[in-house]
């Protein structure tokens, strides 16, 4: 049940929200830029975690935030974690990766609904057609409904269906 929707993802009524990152992002750009702003601990955390770990491209994070809602940050770019280092280019592999384990959290969570932009098609660089080929493959049979953010409209809720 994938439903392309227009409007602010951080108006989404769904609880879990899902976007793509690098492994040392900084969050400074686009939806990790707004959700940093909303959510300022969520970077934070982040920056903690990626120091201790050294998450690997393919991985996922998740952050659990006020009001219970969840935010799976897809590790979809490349990106080393020396000092002074930029987020890569996305990858079809990551990115592959990164959905099979969101579905299995989504799934052993009990998530009801999933709200995520066209990931990967920003700083990522990668066709949105060859991603949402993976998106359809990894999540599309799940039996909760999933919005994909394709027109970023600030302040104007999205018409949701089946939340």
């Amino acid at each position: 049940m994938i439903h392309e929707v227009s409007g602010d993802i951080l108006l989404s009524k769904s609880t879990v929200i899902a976007h793509g990152v690098a492994p040392n992002d900084h969050f400074d750009h686009g939806l990790a830029l707004a959700l940093r702003d909303r959510w300022p601990a969520m970077a934070k955390d982040f920056r903690h975690y990626a120091h201790q770990t050294h998450p690997k491209p393919g991985e996922i994070w998740m952050w659990g935030g006020p009001g219970g809602v969840r935010i799976y940050n897809l590790m979809t770019q490349e990106g080393e974690h020396g000092q002074g280092t930029k987020p890569g280019r996305a990858s079809l592999s990551n990115v592959s990766h990164c959905l099979k384990r969101l579905r299995h959290e989504l799934e052993t969570s009990g998530a009801k609904s999933l709200a995520m932009p066209r990931l990967a098609t920003g700083v990522g660089g990668l066709d949105w057609s060859e991603v949402r080929k993976l998106v359809e493959q990894h999540l599309g049979d799940l039996k909760i409904p999933i919005y994909v953010y394709t027109a970023y409209h600030p302040g104007q809720q999205a018409s949701e269906p089946d939340v």
